[in-house]
């Protein structure tokens, strides 16, 4: 990724935040083995200012969508309070490869880190787990099958709308962890940040901010009943 490309990646500007639309397969910043992350290109997104903005939050390596950037500490603090404190309203859009039994609900299961017997690791509902809530409702289905969903996590824990749709039956598609390897190994996972809201400034209206879903899940989505929207070319 070039500075031109990231550019035109990014949603949303002001003096205390930038949004960014992260694609899938990124890492936000470096892992144990290496590797490219969205961390060594934010020099690009100074646009002025002393040092490079900062995460306010993580999304996972296979998810794309809305990703918040503090500009400066100060701004770093006050997002990262608005998330701490519940504030922060995210969507997001999935498609998963069956539809769940009702047309909406809330998952409250909590979840634990287990290891594998390889080295790895995997999300798991626990009783001794952490606090994890996800509201979701149905947005459209496929006529093979496939279902859109819109989730809103009140809670961030790692891979939750993953492993608590797989936990109605419906895991998303492309999750070759948490849903049937042989199937979806070779797809990218179909989940997205698709829109973020901030209560940034008190004397102003929420900020909202979306992003188109990435190419990857048009097809599906479009199969469920999602339109794209069309663009309007300015008159020459």
């Amino acid at each position: 990724m070039n500075a031109a490309e990231l550019e035109k990646r990014l949603l949303y500007r002001d003096g205390l935040m930038l949004v960014v639309d992260k694609p899938p397969g990124l890492p936000v910043h470096a892992g144990p083995g290496g590797g490219d992350n969205l961390e060594r290109h934010l020099n690009w997104l100074r646009f002025g200012l002393p040092k490079p903005p900062s995460l306010a939050h993580r999304l996972d390596r296979d998810t794309s969508g809305c990703l918040v950037l503090g500009r400066h500490p100060k701004a770093l603090r006050k997002l990262g309070k608005l998330f701490q404190d519940g504030k922060v309203d995210k969507t997001y859009w999935a498609v998963t490869r069956h539809a769940p039994a009702e047309a909406q609900g809330r998952v409250d299961a909590p979840l634990k880190k287990l290891s594998t017997k390889s080295g790895g690791w995997h999300m798991a509902i626990a009783e001794d787990g952490q606090h994890a809530v996800t509201d979701w409702r149905v947005l459209g289905t496929s006529p093979d099958g496939l279902c859109w969903i819109e989730c809103h996590p009140r809670t961030g824990r790692t891979h939750q709308i993953r492993v608590h749709l797989a936990s109605l039956g419906a895991p998303l598609l492309g999750d070759a962890q948490y849903g049937d390897a042989a199937l979806e190994k070779p797809l990218t996972l179909h989940l997205q940040s698709h829109a973020i809201t901030l209560p940034l400034y008190p004397s102003r209206e929420p900020i909202t901010v979306s992003a188109e879903p990435p190419p990857h899940m048009q097809v599906a989505l479009t199969a469920c009943g999602w339109v794209k929207a069309a663009t309007v070319s300015a008159p020459a």
